[in-house]
């Protein structure tokens, strides 16, 4: 079958469904949910996997491309295979990248039902090699916590100036909490409170009479007589 027919038919399916609202259970895609590969064709031939990655990766992430290549000279034969982590991003690209146009050449795209793994060759360069072993998922480094060592130095890198070493405080000088005052505290406050000499004398009994009787006559002597 003509391949342009082959673009038609897949276009006239998908457009069909669209008007009659078919649900995902009972629509053509649906006898190839076990396959995340798509067959791309018609490609142009100048176009490299960085290409088909950055047109076909808005529909999902993608983690393997296969573009066909002629083996003695390396030239793109115009058709690849490319699998994506979600199978249902499988149904988008064929429903929304067939038929499209890719520098004047029209492109199909149709899902696969049983993709076989390329066999290895010596005649393929590295980057192929990488490819079908690893894949084109990207590959998140895990993070890595910097010890303190390093923060200091970065710092000193920065500023221009050492930094000290930080001191262990010492335990008879580090405060209690809750409200209480440590033994340190308790020091510098008494250092603070003004000394205040208090003076003590001994009793002598014969003074306090002598006191008590100058004191009762005084009071009598200023009392005034009644006038006869």
């Amino acid at each position: 079958m003509n391949p342009m027919t082959n673009v038609k038919n897949i276009q006239k399916l998908s457009e069909r469904e669209l008007e009659l609202g078919v649900s995902d259970r009972v629509s053509w895609h649906n006898q190839y949910k076990d396959s995340a590969y798509i067959f791309i064709g018609g490609l142009p031939y100048d176009l490299t996997e960085g290409d088909i990655l950055s047109v076909f990766s808005q529909y999902g992430e993608i983690v393997n491309l296969n573009l066909v290549r002629d083996k003695d000279t390396g030239k793109s034969k115009g058709y690849g295979f490319l699998a994506y982590e979600d199978q249902r991003s499988t149904v988008l690209a064929v429903d929304n990248l067939n038929a499209i146009k890719l520098l004047k050449r029209t492109i199909r795209v149709d899902h696969v039902t049983d993709y076989k793994k390329p066999k290895e060759d010596e005649r393929d360069d590295e980057v192929t090699k990488k490819i079908r072993d690893t894949g084109v998922a990207p590959t998140i480094p895990e993070p890595t916590q910097p010890s303190t060592s390093s923060n200091n130095s970065a710092d000193s890198e920065r500023t221009g100036k050492k930094l000290k070493p930080k001191l262990k405080p010492d335990p008879d000088e580090v405060q209690i909490r809750d409200g209480k005052s440590s033994e340190s505290t308790a020091g510098r406050k008494k250092n603070h409170r003004p000394d205040v000499e208090i003076k003590t004398e001994k009793f002598d009994p014969d003074d306090h009479e002598n006191s008590k009787s100058s004191r009762s006559g005084s009071k009598h002597g200023s009392q005034r007589r009644p006038e006869k």
